[in-house]
């Protein structure tokens, strides 16, 4: 679903921007850890890859972060840990969670993702 570019990049101005106007999903921890296990970090250096308008499966952020078969273990580290771009984390299936649309369409949309009413990605291949 994306090309890989690796390193690790600073939430955008312009993504925290948008996040300030957008209610965010229920989950997350208050307090996020103080020191991230080797997964986590594996996970934040993948996620903090993605670029705009760049979106991977939760399975795939596992595949790359070294644990494949470790999707939901994602999605833990994703309400954990905060200034992350989450939202270009999408389900294997291309549709976007019921709880999370809300917030992650318009957020997808500002990046250049196409979404159909049923909160299924587009795949760009496909797009007229």
């Amino acid at each position: 679903m994306r090309q890989y570019r690796g390193g690790v990049r600073p939430l955008h101005p312009r993504d925290r921007a948008i996040l300030a106007t957008v209610t965010m999903p229920p989950g997350g921890l208050p307090n996020p850890p103080e020191s991230p296990t080797p997964f986590q970090r594996a996970v934040i250096a993948v996620v903090s890859s993605l670029g705009r308008g760049e979106i991977a499966t939760y399975a795939e952020v596992a595949a790359e972060a070294g644990h494949p078969g470790s999707a939901q273990a994602v999605a833990n580290v994703l309400r954990q840990i905060p200034d992350l771009p989450w939202w270009r984390v999408v389900p294997s299936s291309g549709r976007l969670y019921r709880t999370h649309r809300s917030t992650q369409e318009p957020l997808l949309r500002a990046e250049g993702i196409t979404i159909d009413d049923t909160g299924r990605i587009v795949p760009i291949d496909t797009q007229p």
